[in-house]
């Protein structure tokens, strides 16, 4: 059986989708399970899960707020890093192996080459350096685990890039978006896919892997493919130019890594998986829209 915490987010609802389409048992918990609190997490698995049925936990559960963590670096710190001390603990206790998710901010964007996993980390940002501590923290008290860095996610269920795209072409003449940002957008569903197949494998080999969709591109690059497509479709009803501009041009409170493109060799020769591009994934994403 499996845990998925988080289960109300945009990655969980994808990933019970596929958990479903496989048979695979689980049950969901979200906020009205502390994952801060050591027994609020026993309390849960003891009630739900028959002895020695608990196999796997995916934790989809994150502060991902990252302007919001630079003035709120406890809770983030908590949801982030602490929690995972607890689903650790729980997870070595019980038998289970843990599925992570983290994320490029864990670099500094500095690269001119797509990272590897064993790239020196340096984050920016307080939801940077709270999702490396998470990642430390697993990797300091549970052997038998599978983090994946990922990047630029959206999907159906919750706010994401692409959705308030949509929004915005339909309601403006004129758009402006980063051109010096680069690295390359995550569907959901593809990512989910990618956790049904680690599952399914389960060679044991067990630590960090990066995943987001084939490609290299700009959040300016990925919005005109997203009016493009839209406008086809009937996604998006009137004209809206979308213009290209620079970060200061849009200050936030957190640092983004101007580069975030993911190297994926090790998940794909790991687990024999292949990575869709990201305009068909895009395309994928908003028939589902339709």
């Amino acid at each position: 059986m499996v845990w998925l915490i988080g289960s109300k987010g945009m990655l969980a609802s994808e990933i019970a989708a596929q958990l479903n389409q496989y048979n695979i048992q689980w049950i969901g918990s979200d906020k009205e399970v502390d994952i801060t609190d050591q027994a609020a997490v026993d309390v849960f698995i003891q009630q739900n899960f028959p002895s020695g049925a608990l196999q796997w936990i995916i934790n989809c559960a994150a502060y991902t707020a990252v302007d919001k963590a630079e003035d709120d670096p406890e809770t983030a710190q908590k949801l982030n890093a602490d929690a995972l001390i607890n689903i650790c603990t729980a997870a070595k206790h019980y038998g289970a192996k843990l599925i992570h998710f983290s994320t490029d901010y864990v670099f500094d964007g500095s690269s001119s080459v797509p990272y590897i996993e064993t790239d020196s980390t340096n984050p920016q940002s307080v939801y940077g350096r709270t999702k490396l501590q998470g990642e430390q923290n697993i990797v300091g008290l549970l052997p038998e685990h599978y983090i994946i860095r990922t990047a630029w996610l959206y999907g159906r269920n919750g706010a994401n890039f692409v959705s308030t795209m949509l929004r915005l072409m339909n309601e403006k003449d004129s758009l402006k978006v980063v051109n010096d940002q680069r690295g390359s957008p995550t569907y959901a569903v593809d990512l989910a896919k990618a956790v049904l197949r680690i599952m399914q494998v389960d060679n044991h080999r067990y630590g960090i892997y990066h995943y987001s969709n084939e490609g290299n591109i700009t959040w300016y690059d990925f919005s005109c493919e997203i009016y493009r497509q839209g406008k086809r479709i009937g996604l998006i009803k009137r004209a809206c130019s979308v213009v290209p501009c620079t970060s200061s041009e849009f200050p936030q409170k957190a640092h983004r890594p101007s580069f975030s493109l993911l190297n994926k060799q090790k998940i794909k020769e790991t687990f024999s998986l292949s990575v869709p591009n990201w305009n068909e994934s895009l395309s994928s994403y908003l028939k589902e829209l339709l």
